[in-house]
């Protein structure tokens, strides 16, 4: 099948290959790292002297009025949100859906829609549909209420929830 000068031919060809890699990665080392060789005796060649420079600087959280933000909310910008929710959800009063339906959902109870089956956080949970609670639930569902089913990251932007909080209001009656 194969001849001797076909195999040394194949094992010169591996072997020159293995070697080739070697070599190159060796030569690589060297010239990226700079192959060593500037001592551990390194010094700063100046140093800027910064008001609280050990000191991590702390994020400033802009705390915003979620009521006046709602107060300007605009229906009509938060009819293009419910674009993320009507995958799941539908408007219909009885509509069935992944998710329970919305119809009606500002001040309904939570967990009122009686044949969807809630987690069991969300059947736990008392009150309603406020807009506020519907705020803190559409920023972080599964912070708001940890093991709901909901598979929705949230909405990051708080007029975006105030926009689509706004929409739902006009839906149902």
């Amino acid at each position: 099948m194969f001849d001797t000068m076909t195999m040394t031919k194949v094992l010169g060809a591996l072997c020159g290959s293995l070697l080739v890699f070697l070599l190159g990665g060796w030569a690589a080392d060297l010239i990226y790292h700079g192959g060593g060789g500037h001592g551990d005796d390194h010094q700063q060649a100046y140093v800027i002297e910064v008001e609280g420079g050990d000191e991590e600087p702390e994020e400033e959280v802009e705390e915003v009025d979620f009521a006046a933000v709602m107060a300007e909310a605009d229906a009509g910008a938060g009819e293009k949100v419910f674009s993320k929710c009507k995958a799941c959800h539908k408007l219909e009063d009885g509509g069935k859906g992944t998710g329970p339906h919305l119809w009606s959902i500002v001040g309904r109870d939570i967990a009122a829609v009686g044949d969807f089956g809630y987690s069991n956080v969300l059947a736990e949970k008392e009150g309603d549909w406020t807009p506020e609670h519907l705020q803190e639930f559409l920023a972080d569902p599964k912070g708001w209420a940890p093991g709901t089913k909901m598979s929705f990251a949230g909405l990051k932007k708080i007029e975006d929830r105030a926009n689509l909080i706004a929409y739902l209001e006009t839906i149902g009656g």
